[in-house]
């Protein structure tokens, strides 16, 4: 599904997410993320070790909540395909420039501030992967 002008600026402009995922027993269980469109694709990121990683390359259903400070919403129906080859440390570089609307120098991780060298290197060590979300049905208050 390709989303609405309207729908993509309300997610280049917020970042903050549910993301939820079901359980083998069919509980839906949720996480507090980050997304950001990348290059026309919904991103977030995780670790190869996360439960809610196991949970996705079962059962890759997945309904994101994207919300604003006040009662701005967009509920996301979607598919997610994990991205964890080689490249996932670089995709999540420019993941986190896209959601830090830092295009160059350090970025923020944790408390502190990493070059970009040192960024990918503490990507690579935390075995980080990218979520990708093909949309299915869009809807909210945006």
């Amino acid at each position: 599904m390709k989303l609405t002008d309207s729908e993509l600026a309300f997610l280049t402009d917020h970042h903050s997410a549910a993301m939820v995922t079901v359980t083998p027993e069919g509980i839906a269980k949720v996480a507090r993320v980050g997304v950001a469109v990348v290059d026309g694709k919904l991103w977030s990121s995780g670790t190869g070790d996360r439960v809610r990683t196991r949970r996705l390359r079962s059962d890759p259903r997945c309904t994101l909540y994207v919300h604003d400070n006040a009662f701005g919403f967009l509920a996301l129906e979607t598919t997610v395909t994990i991205i964890d080859g080689p490249d996932a440390a670089a995709l999540n570089l420019t993941l986190f420039r896209q959601m830090q609307d830092k295009p160059t120098g350090p970025l923020s991780w944790f408390g502190g501030e990493l070059e970009e060298t040192d960024f990918v290197a503490r990507m690579e060590s935390e075995g980080r992967l990218i979520y990708e979300f093909d949309v299915h049905r869009a809807y909210g208050l945006h």
